[in-house]
């Protein structure tokens, strides 16, 4: 990475930040701070970016794995690594519920915890992990790099009934406002964060193709219908380029060509169709909008100090 670009970094990380601060987010007495880690783990976010890098390389489809991990995780009793949790015999998980059953790339969250274990034992949150995982994993991708403010503790509840307020493939465009904005996000934050790598499968979008959708382009129709016709877990990208993150998904909406129901209905409503356009024809903006959201996304809910704790195993609580 040239010098250039780490100083871009480096202040890009100042002003998000700033923007964070003036947003109105207060940091707790154990509040999260971008060096959180600086004297109990100084090489810990290191450790995390060489673990997804390594992963990433040996399958590049993890990129957008992780990044819906973070989501699902954080849309749930807040960014507390709940999602990692593994049911027992007295109590369903989140990650066993039928909107997560497709996750995946927690070998990767694993492996990263296992090395921070040994360094430094019971400092780093798995809830930090994940979140760190996701930033690094959209810059491994060719998006934007950027700082996020860490210190998250994790979670003792995961309960699969919790998962109902998860967005659901179907939802149209007030639907989805209504969901973010119950957790502070605008329309605008919303459409920066929406399925811009990746993939999904059949049983998401099958349901479009039984009648005529008037927001579906014909030929793309065609596309959709040869896919499912391997079964409902075969894969669609959202894009041309599902492995990277790019803007282009922004252009596929305006070509009618959105995967999900969900995806397309951002084209339809005023709130939300000036960011696609906008996205669409900048991408520079739309980088900017993104990583601002994602830090944004990272502080809902957090458990600070006594409300939480750092597991030693990600899978189970302490």
């Amino acid at each position: 990475m040239s010098l250039a670009k780490l100083v871009m970094a480096k202040l890009l990380s100042v002003f998000l930040f700033m923007e964070v601060i003036a947003s109105g987010f207060r940091f707790g007495v154990d509040g999260l701070r971008m060096d959180y880690y600086i004297m109990t783990c100084p090489f810990g976010e290191q450790i995390v970016k060489n673990a997804v890098d390594r992963a990433l390389d040996d399958d590049p489809t993890l990129a957008a794995a992780l990044v819906r991990m973070h989501f699902h995780d954080c849309f749930i009793e807040g960014c507390d690594g709940s999602v990692l949790i593994d049911s027992t015999q007295d109590n369903k998980a989140e990650k066993d519920s039928p909107g997560n059953l497709s996750l995946r790339g927690y070998e990767v969250i694993d492996d990263a915890k296992n090395q921070l274990e040994e360094q430094c034992p019971g400092v780093v949150s798995c809830a930090d992990i994940i979140a760190m995982a996701a930033r690094d994993a959209i810059f491994w991708a060719g998006g934007p790099i950027y700082d996020i403010p860490k210190g998250r503790k994790d979670g003792r509840r995961s309960k699969i009934e919790d998962t109902i307020n998860l967005p659901f493939p179907t939802f149209n465009a007030s639907e989805l406002i209504r969901a973010f904005g119950q957790r502070g996000f605008t329309a605008q934050e919303m459409v920066a964060g929406a399925h811009t790598i990746g993939v999904a499968r059949c049983s998401s979008f099958k349901s479009r193709l039984t009648g005529v959708d008037p927001t579906l382009d014909s030929d793309f129709a065609k596309t959709l219908s040869k896919t499912c016709s391997a079964g409902d877990n075969a894969e669609q990208p959202f894009d041309a380029t599902r492995n990277d993150f790019d803007n282009l998904y922004f252009n596929a909406l305006i070509r009618k060509a959105g995967v999900l129901f969900s995806d397309q209905t951002l084209l339809t409503n005023a709130k939300t169709r000036a960011a696609v356009n906008g996205y669409a024809m900048n991408q520079a903006m739309f980088f900017l909008d993104f990583q601002q959201a994602m830090v944004k996304m990272g502080m809902v809910d957090v458990k600070e100090g006594g409300k939480g704790e750092v597991r030693h195993n990600c899978r189970k609580i302490n």
